[in-house]
């Protein structure tokens, strides 16, 4: 008995040290009737007593977690397509499939860290590599503090000239208690970034009890140890609302275009989300919130005409080349000039 009680803990502890590294629940083994568990599972999200029993269950899956175990973007659909939101020990990766996407991707993460820094002072590390901000740039103070209310003073930066060094400055600070969250921004698909060394990552970030956001720059989508993946992109701003509707010719607040490429539920979905930067708040876009059409002229009318030419009336057909009289054609003198040869200098 006593050996097969300690063959048992051992499997527990395996199980558990293998969920805590996946990122998912273990499962219980069977325990013979009449005999109770010598040792709790740790760790889990999810433990419920059994009827007449007080043995703990650890479910797979869909699992009733504790409140504050995930980031809820406030989108009720969203929350509820990811099982209540993005973890906030765990790595989470933010996938943008294009360059052009980088700046929609850099502003949904801080959309997310103005949430978590709701009611919280720490400062947050940004980590990228040379040619990412090369390539993506710096995100403006001031703009910081107006669209996302995060002061200037709590964004860190570390730019590492390698992958292998902001890896392993990501790591290093996915120790410390002291920051709120860790970013880690990347570009493309190094072959560094493979599944050991996100599963560090997620391992550190678990045991710090802090997120970590793996920034994925016009890369494509790999196995990785992160639970959740969200595939973002820029969407289409709407006009300004006002009393009186919407403002023609003006430009909203910024949205993004959010699909869920991989969650704990394996459900998929894509949204529309505004960040409203009064409110520091996601708002979701409703299927019929299009953007109205511009009635404006694209190009103005030049200043010395009055009306645009007429729509063209009927078209007829011209002579074939060579059949004009030789009265219309040009004189010598008149013939343009990229006709003759052309010289050098």
């Amino acid at each position: 008995m006593a050996t097969s009680a300690v063959a048992r803990e051992t499997v527990f502890a395996l199980r558990r040290q293998i969920a805590k590294i996946e990122g998912t629940l273990p499962e219980r083994l069977a325990v013979p009737a009449g005999e109770r568990p010598r040792a709790r599972a740790e760790g889990c999200l999810h433990a419920a007593p059994e009827p007449d029993s007080d043995v703990t269950i650890i479910r797979r899956g869909l699992a009733a977690a504790l409140p504050d175990a995930f980031l809820a973007t406030g989108i009720e659909r969203l929350d509820a397509a990811l099982s209540g939101g993005l973890p906030k020990a765990a790595l989470s990766e933010i996938h943008g499939l294009e360059t052009r996407n980088a700046g929609a991707v850099a502003g949904f993460v801080l959309s997310l860290v103005s949430l978590i820094l709701k009611g919280q002072p720490l400062p947050v590390l940004w980590i990228g590599t040379s040619e990412i901000f090369r390539e993506a740039g710096f995100p403006y103070a001031r703009g910081l503090q107006g669209m996302f209310g995060i002061a200037p003073e709590q964004l860190l930066f570390s730019e590492a000239p390698k992958l292998t060094d902001a890896l392993w400055v990501a790591e290093e600070a996915a120790k410390m208690t002291a920051l709120a969250a860790i970013i880690l921004e990347i570009r493309g698909s190094p072959q560094r970034l493979d599944l050991t060394a996100t599963r560090r990552l997620h391992a550190r970030a678990q045991n710090a009890g802090r997120p970590v956001f793996l920034l994925r720059q016009a890369g494509e989508a790999e196995p990785t140890a992160a639970p959740v993946r969200l595939i973002v992109s820029v969407a289409p701003a709407t006009s300004r609302r006002t009393i009186a509707g919407p403002l023609a010719g003006s430009i909203g607040h910024p949205a993004f275009t959010v699909s869920i490429g991989k969650s704990r539920t394996a459900l998929p979905g894509q949204f529309t989300l505004e960040w409203n930067p009064d409110e520091h708040a996601f708002e979701e876009r409703k299927p019929r919130e299009k953007r109205p059409e511009n009635s404006v002229a694209v190009v103005p009318a030049s200043g010395g005409r009055t009306d645009p030419a007429p729509a063209p009336g009927t078209v007829v057909a011209f002579p074939a080349f060579g059949s004009f009289p030789a009265r219309d054609q040009p004189s010598r003198p008149q013939r343009p000039a990229h006709i003759g040869p052309r010289r050098a200098g």
